[in-house]
């Protein structure tokens, strides 16, 4: 079988790599590991087809240093133990590790050592958040490194990248086709490869129009309308329709996302708005749009359609607020700019001074919990609405209660 596409347009350099500027540009943390020729345990996630691969390569190909890549799935602990060998013959090796969140015990109990003495530099690569996914002790001994999608401008550069190598020759393409396939692959530039070279094949005169990548894809050109809307224009159409009430156009634009068929951005994007937009305001919404997300992910398309619609008109209907956000930001602003303080001495653990609030009437008692420095500090703003004039009410009783 000859090679795909996406392969022999892997990049050798890091230069060569689309996107991902803010960790392999000039002066970001990547380029300058290789600028510099020193290399840490690190793990790149982020979506399928956005370039963790091409950077980790990238990275061992510049270094020209000694390499192995593994799954954590499909290869098992003998080819772990083949690794380790090789790194105390050669003195160190660097490990590419694909889908690292999927590392079982024994593999990691066997790598730990030789990563935290340095013999095994490790290069995990997972879609996973690794904060969640990926044990401790291994992302304690590894920096993390989010990958971020890739936007329109760099798809047409690895597209037309693509189109003048010499591994598609008289190839007739033009830029509705080109922006067709960039639209329909999500940002996965692996998949936008797949569905170029496919279409170059699926005719003898290799000419690729609009017509060819519907027939090939499966799936109309639903993001490639007269304004020229992209994937990620629609996730934040449906969010600000939801954030302004509209629930028509919430509606609308939920129905173009679900056309598209990545459910999983759409149940995504869900759980940022109910907490970046509804907050407070309704904190009943966080329940269910979690309860609808797990639905529609156990359905799957096309009844998924159902609890989905279901919760973003109730999203979209719900009273709003930002306060949350707000609070938090201010909290991290402040420990950001200046330094904040100590915890009080009575709040240590342990304390002969700490009052505990339920030897008191109503569980509560006045007592300092800011550092010195920040004690009258507040952060949380209530809004006008129903809920949180209720919390509102909760905090000047307390200011009042017990002096």
């Amino acid at each position: 079988m000859n090679e795909l596409l996406a392969f022999k347009l892997r990049p050798k350099k890091l230069d060569e790599v689309v996107g991902q500027q803010h960790l392999i540009g000039e002066g970001k943390i990547i380029a300058n590991m290789v600028k510099n020729k020193k290399l840490f345990s690190m793990i790149l996630y982020g979506k399928p087809g956005i370039g963790k691969t091409s950077i980790a390569t990238a990275i061992v190909n510049e270094l020209d240093i000694r390499y192995r890549m593994l799954n954590a799935v499909v290869n098992n602990k003998k080819d772990f133990d083949v690794v380790v060998e090789e790194a105390k013959v050669y003195g160190g090796i660097v490990l590419i590790m694909d889908e690292i969140h999927r590392m079982n015990k024994d593999k990691q109990d066997l790598l730990l050592p030789y990563l935290e003495s340095g013999l095994i530099v490790l290069i995990g690569m997972t879609t996973s958040n690794p904060y969640h996914s990926i044990n401790p002790a291994i992302r304690s001994r590894c920096q993390i490194f989010e990958l971020k999608e890739i936007n329109h401008d760099d798809m047409k550069i690895a597209m037309d990248r693509a189109i003048k190598s010499a591994y598609l020759p008289e190839i007739k393409i033009d830029d509705e086709a080109i922006d067709m396939i960039i639209n329909l692959s999500g940002s996965d530039l692996r998949f936008a490869y797949n569905l170029l070279e496919v279409s170059y094949y699926a005719n003898d005169e290799h000419r690729i129009d609009t017509k060819i990548i519907e027939s090939v894809s499966g799936k109309k050109n639903i993001f490639h309308d007269k304004d020229g809307d992209g994937y990620y224009d629609l996730l934040s159409a449906l969010q600000k329709s939801i954030r302004g009430s509209d629930v028509h156009a919430s509606v609308y634009y939920l129905a173009r996302l679900i056309e598209g068929g990545d459910l999983e951005s759409i149940c995504r994007r869900l759980s940022v708005i109910v907490y970046e937009d509804i907050g407070l305001a309704n904190s009943s919404m966080g329940p269910k749009v979690d309860a609808a997300v797990n639905c529609a992910l156990r359905l799957g398309l096309p009844e998924a359609r159902i609890p989905l619609s279901c919760v973003v008109i109730e999203l979209a209907l719900s009273p709003k607020t930002n306060s949350a956000e707000l609070a938090i930001d201010k909290a991290l602003n402040d420990i950001r700019s200046f330094d904040t303080g100590n915890v009080p001495k009575h709040l240590h653990n342990p304390s002969d001074t700490y009052l505990y609030p339920h030897d008191y009437p109503n569980s509560y008692v006045k007592q300092q919990y800011l550092p010195d420095r920040i004690k009258n500090r507040e952060y949380y703003t209530p809004k006008n609405n129903r809920n949180e004039r209720l919390l509102k009410d909760i905090m000047d009783k307390l200011k009042r209660y017990n002096g």
